[in-house]
């Protein structure tokens, strides 16, 4: 058969006969041959694959070799033996040099072949020495790629040990000496492809076995270190820069320059020949490595290097700009070494001539935004460039509207904003850190959406699965949660360097570590301990807890940052009265509201809402709040069976067109407020009476929040059906909220466990008299505090498990100053009589009435991923009612202060744009760097948006306002949340 396929493979036959005899060659290798056979075949088979004459007999050598050699394996692992595979890596094969690219070839079909056969074991062996060998006599780019890929599929080849060490160095070595001598592009692309072979292999061995790193990275530098003359590194190691593991900057840039062992000389041409990388066309994070070994450099203050090094190498990245490929990073390097390069001009003078004050303007014209075709201004504002509302909106990365959501109303949380851009935080790698940068490129960037990419992947909670529906409301917890404590170690750490530079000893540092711990362990009570996210969202919550039984109360004072409001159970929303507080008989002349429990004894108790900390949606009289009645008396409601937990409330509340009235933010917030009573499977376990026991447990605000944070409980678990359902349930969102705040001074010094005698059979006597020392009458009177909605998250779909979130937000500075509810309180609190014997509209509803007219005229934001468009608080009043699927989830409140806000009472902020501080140099640098890329881009594309206008009339609503449109997507798929009139794919891309 040998001879067969040899006489054909010479014939002059045509090619379609010669194709066909192939194919029945092939067909026949199923059949019995001998061992002697089979020998023959690979012979000829190999010769054809290594010495063809043509592209034919070379397939045909593959061929009938790979067939022969699967039906006749024995044969075959004994043909392509040790000593075979030896002989041709060391002596070639034939007239074919033993660094001919087809021998390694052969060897990697070869082993595919052999691969379930024992023998395949001594031949990884044998070629784990012959690559190093290999290796060190600094093979051509074509064969060390081929060597790669054997090496990329046959990681058992690759050697072990301290010669994985040695095997790494020297690779080094040769991708140093690669050199590509064509000018074509076709070659030159062939080269890069090779060296990324090459890099890649590198990168894998890196990763399997990390104790060659540290060496190699050595030998890298050793390479562009030298100061040979007769040798000049490639510039190809420029690709093994992206494998190097950024955490690694910091400690490598401090070891190379604060090195005795390595000259002036030496750093100089290694910073050169690094500068050089920047023409890699793949090569990444050259940029990041210059810039650190400049800064390092500095650090140490080797100015003569970095004079020596500007000087040489300022016209070569300046000229690196033309060519779009490593256009960023020749740009970063050059703004870097241009920046500091502050001694003298003449760095950006070198054979740059300063040019007149015509040619200034000249060139400024010409790159003027207005010099562009007024045909297509109107449309191209629209398409590049942020919106009329001057705001920037978020890309969706994948089902990231939840982040999104949650980071615009953060952002447009103006004094959390302004504390955050205002930090000093040089050098640190934090999440702060990060979100600082966020807000700056949301606050200044010229694009019209920012893909947050970089804060996304270090705020992800762990347990989310990346590109899949998550909660925001989790989300937002998690975030204030690790930038919470991550200040806190950060205070720990520069505690330790402070002690470390002033000299400590061992029993001070000692002393450091224990206060250090005790700092993280123990609450902050000073503004000045607090973090930044316990001044802005943290308040206080005491919680009340007295046993039915032996009277005996307990206490509990708890830090948060958000609260999660439940909503009222059925049973519960049945027994809401909403009746007129002047006019229900439940209520003295005072008004006060009363909520009646059954508990353990047979007798109701009686609430003043000063000790129950109800909200009111109107407001309240400053005389009846601060001024608790001594006396208050059941009335005949109190034998109304199975009325648990009855709360009487104003009637200015809105209806739904069928009747029934929808809750407010602030029912909810008095449910959450309302005494409980623990019963049945709930009884808490008194220790006094050492037993569990019916109690009572009541939740007072003791410190309130600069911004508070409430979560509308809308996820329900069916246990029936083991799902989480949503509730759809509207609920009315006032603009102004009014929190009780109970600040009680005495309290603190009290035990956490205390018991009061209370007689209720004597219910003539007040009650919260008997449960508070005498003397703290007034500080046990809650405060009513003002807040302003800030913004909105809303969930628009039916489950927790599909649809997408975008947030209402507008800006509070402050202005909206509390004196105007407070002067007008008693105006209120005198004409609310008149107005109900009247029979007309509450004043407290007229007030807020007005309240909101004014906030019409203020500017809402609609923040739906990349969109953002102006809105009306009407529109966002109304969301649910225009589509019922989509439903206030997260709320947001500014506190109002009499100080008329933070920011009106700072003398620097005339200096701040926009009320906003001024950012730092680094910050600044980036945002300018994105803006000048992103013009680049707008230049790069005009001509398709131009042909994109021409074919395409330009449709664009008026002054971007969005009340009239469905809630929008999330993701490409164009699917929003179930809501507003496209139904079709609400799921979150």
């Amino acid at each position: 058969m040998d001879k067969i396929l040899e006489g054909l493979v010479s014939s002059s036959h045509p090619l379609p006969v010669k194709r066909v005899i192939v194919r029945k060659v092939v067909e026949s290798a199923e059949h019995w041959l001998d061992e002697a056979q089979c020998e023959a075949m690979f012979d000829l088979t190999t010769r054809l694959i290594l010495e063809g004459q043509d592209p034919f007999q070379r397939q045909v050598g593959h061929q009938v070799l790979e067939a022969y050699a699967r039906y006749h394996r024995p044969e075959f692992e004994s043909f392509f033996n040790k000593t075979f595979v030896l002989g041709l890596l060391q002596q070639g094969y034939h007239s074919l040099d033993r660094k001919d690219v087809a021998i390694l070839d052969y060897i990697h079909n070869g082993l595919k072949l052999i691969m379930s056969c024992p023998s395949v074991l001594d031949l990884f062996s044998l070629l784990q020495v012959e690559v190093l060998r290999m290796v060190c006599e600094r093979p051509e780019p074509p064969l060390c790629a081929r060597l790669s890929d054997l090496l990329t599929d046959f990681v058992q080849c690759i050697p072990k040990g301290k010669l994985s060490i040695t095997f790494c160095q020297q690779l080094v070595r040769t991708i140093g000496h690669f050199q590509c001598v064509s000018s074509q592009e076709k070659e030159l692309r062939e080269y890069v492809s090779q060296v990324t072979k090459v890099s890649n292999l590198l990168q894998n061995i890196w990763k399997a076995e990390p104790s060659t790193l540290l060496p190699s990275l050595q030998e890298i530098f050793a390479s562009i270190s030298s100061t040979d003359a007769s040798f000049e590194p490639s510039v190809a190691l420029a690709s093994l820069v992206q494998h190097i593991p950024l955490q690694m900057i910091t400690v490598l840039i401090r070891s190379l320059t604060t090195d005795p062992n390595v000259k002036d000389a030496s750093m100089t041409q290694a910073l050169c020949r690094m500068i050089d990388w920047l023409s890699w066309p793949l090569a990444q994070h050259v940029d990041t490595w210059v810039i650190a070994l400049l800064k390092g450099l500095a650090a140490v203050q080797k100015f003569t290097i970095l004079i020596d090094v500007t000087l040489l190498k300022i016209e070569l990245v300046f000229n690196r700009l033309w060519f779009p490929l490593v256009r960023p990073g020749a740009l970063a390097v050059l703004s870097h070494m241009l920046l500091s390069f502050q001694h003298s001009p003449e760095a950006f003078h070198l054979d740059f001539p300063k040019p007149s004050e015509e040619k200034i303007k000249l060139i400024l014209n010409q790159s003027a935004w207005t010099s562009q075709s007024n045909s297509l201004a109107s449309c191209l504002s629209r398409l590049s460039g942020k919106s009329e509302t001057g705001k920037t909106g978020l890309i969706n990365l994948g089902n990231t509207c939840y982040m999104n959501s949650v980071i615009q109303a953060l952002f447009m949380a103006t004094d959390f904003r302004r504390q955050v851009l205002s930090l000093n935080l040089n050098g640190c790698n934090s999440l702060m850190k990060k979100l600082q940068h966020l807000f700056a490129f949301l606050a200044h960037t010229q694009r019209e959406a920012y893909a947050p990419r970089i804060f996304f992947e270090a705020s992800r909670p762990p347990w989310f699965t990346p590109r899949s529906q998550q909660d925001c409301s989790e989300y937002l917890r998690f975030l204030l949660d690790r930038l919470h404590e991550e200040e806190k170690i950060l205070r720990v750490q520069s505690l330790h360097k402070s002690s470390e530079s002033l000299g400590c000893t061992e029993t001070s540092l000692q002393e450091v570590v224990s206060k250090a711990a005790a700092l993280t362990e123990t609450p902050c009570t000073s503004d000045g301990e607090k973090t930044l996210i316990e001044k802005m969202f943290g308040g206080k919550l005491q919680t009340h807890i007295r046993c039915l039984n032996c009277r005996s109360t307990s206490q509990k004072v708890e830090a948060f940052t958000d609260l999660s409001l439940a909503f009222c159970p059925s049973s519960s929303v049945e027994n809401l009265s909403f009746q007129d507080l002047a006019s229900s008989p439940d209520v003295q002349d005072n008004g006060l509201l009363r909520t009646i429990v059954s508990g353990h004894s047979e007798e109701p108790v009686v609430y003043n809402p000063a000790t129950a900390a109800f909200v009111h949606d109107s407001v309240v009289n400053e005389r009846t709040i601060h001024s608790p009645p001594d006396e208050f008396h059941c009335t005949e409601n109190t034998s109304v069976p199975n009325e648990s937990n009855k709360i009487l409330v104003n009637k200015d509340v809105p209806q739904k067109p069928g009747g029934e009235t929808t809750p407010s933010v602030t029912d909810l917030l008095n449910y959450f407020l309302a005494p409980e009573i623990l019963t049945d499977d709930n009884q808490y376990y008194c220790e006094n009476c050492a037993s569990l026991q019916n109690a009572e447990k009541t939740m007072q605000i003791t410190e309130e929040p600069e911004y508070l944070i409430l979560t509308l409980l809308r996820f329900s678990y069916d246990q029936k059906y083991h799902v989480r359902r949503k509730i759809l349930d509207n609920v009315s969102l006032p603009l102004v909220l009014e929190l009780p705040v109970k600040r009680t001074t005495s309290f603190s010094s009290l035990s956490e466990s205390w018991s009061v005698d209370v007689d209720f059979t004597d219910i003539s006597e007040n009650l919260a008299k008997k449960l508070k020392p005498s003397g703290t009458e007034d500080a046990c009177c809650p405060k009513l505090v003002p807040y302003l909605l800030s913004s909105v998250v809303v969930h628009s779909g039916v489950s927790s498990e599909s649809g997408h979130y975008y947030s209402y937000a507008r800006n509070i500075t402050g202005t909206e100053s509390t004196y105007q509810m407070c002067h007008q309180s008693e105006t209120l609190a005198l004409a609310s009589s008149q107005s109900h014997l009247l029979g007309r509209e509450s004043p407290s509803a007229i007030f807020e009435q007005d309240l909101e007219n004014k906030e019409m005229s203020k500017e809402w934001f609609l923040f739906n991923d990349s969109r953002v468009t102006f809105t009306s608080f009407q529109s966002v009043q109304k969301i649910t009612s225009r589509f019922p699927k989509d439903t206030a989830y997260v709320l947001l409140y500014k506190k109002q202060n009499s100080t008329n806000g933070l920011s009106g009472n700072n003398p620097t902020s005339g200096l701040w744009v926009n009320g906003d501080p001024p950012l730092q140099k680094e910050l600044m640098d980036a945002i300018t760097k994105d803006n000048k890329l992103y013009l680049q881009e707008q230049e790069l594309n005009a001509r398709a948006r131009a042909l994109q206008a021409a074919s395409a009339s330009c449709s664009f609503r008026p002054n971007g306002f969005d009340d009239n449109d469905p809630p929008g997507s999330c993701g490409p798929t164009g699917g929003g949340g179930g809501g507003g009139f496209n139904t079709v794919g609400r799921l979150v891309f």
